[in-house]
């Protein structure tokens, strides 16, 4: 009897494990992106006219950013609502509130904001397509698109068209929708506009920060194909996005923020800008003004304490604006000098030192410099424009020890108050710290040409100037690894020039040599590069 009970307690146990239902574990990992098996209205329908949309999928889906990713084209008023947003269904439900245009192909692109619910695979640009009158219109247009001057591209930017037709202005674009919409559809920055109807039209790109599909000139970046373009015909444009730059304007009323110091902000190009004081002063009044280093705004030093308004008047080109302010505080700036760096000075860099006000009076008799063997090293004061800064300029040698030494008195600021005992000591590196790279490059389009070799971040390392074909060479380099820019200085003013949409400028060309280049400790490297379109 024992066991017999003994043999059916073993059956029943195994019975129950057998019955027991669960989840698998392990198992292939599903990679079948989510498929549309109906819509409501069918896809491609004509003579559309519901205010509602039901797609239904043959497996339960998220939407993910959909508010963001979504582009409707041509774009409605209103957006439509979509549902549902938190949850997982196998239907989404599109409830439009707009009244449709006559006669016209919309396109509801997903972009990728539809993904399965169980592993998050991705329903790349889904469309959902429907025309108001008897036909689908098949024309697209494509091309890729970059930023003008940069490696790192903003993402899902806006590629737009406006028809030009008789009430058509370049300045639709800062006020007005465009009729169709595309973006990006895949990593290569390839795009696609698709079902437009024949006509001739405006082509322009947006980063579109607002997303409400007209140009801001303070947030976006623009691009454009310089002609319009016609479709039928060439379906293929590459797409430049920038940053304009606009005249100059202030942007703010000026603010005192300490006793002696006024800030004005400003958008726009603030070269030649000049601020003259309209208010009485004293015969020993002193003033100074510069743009600051790190914001568009301008500094305004002065100093004379007792005033309690000043009414300056800002000119450039056509600009002329008159602004008064009220003088409050009662901190003034201290003077602070510091030295760009400390131990260790690399042969590519400049000795500076930075004022955190404007250095009026300079002894140059007071600064002193010596080598490991205490002799005197010639020494040459460079002062910046904003009077903020001085650069050492002085022969460096490898592997050498200095010490700079700076008397009280040696700098007087605007307020006449002067510096204390400044003093450091520097080394430079041995020529095995340093590595060196030597180019020859060939398929340089015209010149003259900036070249750039910049590091990994982009971040400028050295720069040549060229206005012919020659060996270029960068030594005593920092080791790592690092790229070719090329700038094609058409303007000859030697910086790089952003375009202007209005005026039908495109920015200065920027080419990117794609190969890299490492270069280790105490190598030399020589390379030849043949440059590709």
């Amino acid at each position: 009897m024992k066991f017999h009970y003994f043999s059916l307690l073993i059956c029943l146990l195994i019975l129950s494990s057998c019955a027991r239902r669960g989840r698998p574990e392990g198992g292939p990992k599903d990679f079948d992106k989510p498929i549309m098996v109906k819509a409501d209205p069918d896809f491609r329908s004509l003579q559309f006219k519901e205010d509602q949309i039901k797609i239904y999928f043959d497996e339960y889906v998220k939407l993910k950013d959909v508010n963001s990713q979504l582009i409707i084209s041509p774009p409605l008023k209103n957006n439509p609502v979509i549902t549902p947003l938190g949850s997982p269904s196998k239907r989404i439900t599109i409830k439009i509130g707009d009244t449709l245009q006559e006669n016209t192909t919309y396109t509801f692109n997903f972009a990728q904001s539809i993904i399965d619910n169980t592993e998050g695979n991705v329903l790349d640009n889904f469309k959902y397509i429907f025309s108001t009158g008897d036909y689908i219109d098949s024309l697209k247009v494509k091309g890729a698109i970059k930023d003008a001057y940069d490696l790192v591209m903003i993402e899902n930017p806006t590629i737009m068209l406006y028809p030009v037709d008789s009430v058509y202005k370049d300045s639709i674009i800062f006020s007005q929708k465009p009729t169709y919409v595309g973006t990006t559809i895949d990593s290569l920055n390839n795009w696609e506009i698709t079902n437009i109807k024949a006509g001739t039209y405006r082509l322009i790109a947006l980063n579109d920060a607002s997303k409400n599909y007209k140009y801001n000139p303070k947030e976006d970046r623009i691009g454009f194909h310089p002609e319009l373009i016609t479709l039928p015909g060439d379906t293929v444009f590459d797409l430049n996005l920038f940053k304009e730059r606009f005249p100059f304007k202030l942007v703010s009323r000026p603010k005192d923020i300490s006793k002696g110091h006024l800030i004005l902000g400003f958008e726009g190009e603030s070269e030649d800008v000049e601020i003259k004081i309209l208010s009485d002063t004293p015969e020993d009044f002193k003033a100074f003004y510069a743009k600051d280093r790190r914001a568009d705004t301008l500094n305004y030093w002065f100093n004379h304490f007792e005033l309690d308004t000043m009414i300056l008047q800002v000119r450039k080109d056509k600009f002329l604006d008159t602004v008064k302010v009220q003088i409050n505080e009662e901190e003034i700036d201290s003077l602070r000098l510091e030295l760009s760096t400390y131990g260790m000075l690399h042969l590519r860099d400049t000795l500076q030192i930075a004022s955190s006000v404007p250095m009026m009076k300079i002894d140059s008799t007071k600064f002193h410099f010596w080598d490991k063997d205490s002799v005197a090293v010639p020494l040459k004061l460079n002062v910046s424009k904003r009077l903020d800064r001085i650069d050492f300029e002085f022969e460096k040698e490898l592997n050498q020890s200095y010490k700079l030494f700076i008397e009280p008195g040696a700098v007087e600021d605007i307020f006449g108050i002067q510096n204390d005992t400044i003093q450091s000591a520097l080394k430079t590196g041995k020529i095995s710290d340093y590595c060196s790279i030597f180019l020859t490059m060939r398929g340089i389009e015209r010149f003259p040409a900036i070249i750039h070799l910049i590091d990994q971040k982009g971040d400028l390392i050295a720069e040549t100037y060229a206005t012919g074909p020659q060996e270029f060479e960068f030594k005593y380099l920092r080791p790592g690894r690092f790229k070719i820019r090329i700038i094609y200085d058409d303007n000859e003013n030697r910086i790089w020039d952003t375009g202007d949409f209005l005026k039908n400028l495109q920015p200065e060309q920027v080419y990117y040599v794609k190969s890299v280049i490492e270069a280790k400790a105490n190598w030399e490297v020589e390379e030849n590069i043949l440059l590709t379109p």
